[in-house]
């Protein structure tokens, strides 16, 4: 599977590495992004508004560019527990719905040889 096909396609499966390694990845980009923000607000105490306005915006199109690939490979990964896709909508779900979805995704080990949605990747 190539990068396009694994960012961009909701096609396949992938294994847990693969999500854990796009989840570090995204959460060590969003703290060094808040780190620059904290960083550019505080340079002047007496105007806390005085900077910090372009990495906001840079975090804002950061978060906009992550949300296809953050679900395409959630859909994967629902697909190697051989699960629809549309079980990622229950992270919508009030106190529970995130920790069902950590759970599955995160340390559930993915269906042995090929299910409905193609072979293990």
């Amino acid at each position: 599977m190539n990068w396009g096909q694994l960012l961009f396609s909701f096609d396949g499966r992938v294994g847990r590495g693969v999500y854990w390694g796009f989840t570090v990845a995204v959460i060590v980009l969003f703290c060094l992004l808040a780190g620059i923000t904290v960083m550019t607000t505080t340079v002047d105490p007496n105007n806390p508004q005085a900077g910090g306005g372009f990495a906001t915006i840079l975090m804002g199109i950061a978060g906009l560019l992550v949300i296809w690939p953050s679900l395409a490979i959630q859909a994967k990964r629902w697909h190697d527990v051989d699960k629809s896709a549309w079980w990622i909508l229950i992270a919508f779900v009030p106190f529970v719905g995130g920790l069902i979805a950590l759970v599955f995704n995160g340390f559930i080990p993915g269906t042995p040889g090929p299910n409905r949605y193609g072979n293990p990747a």
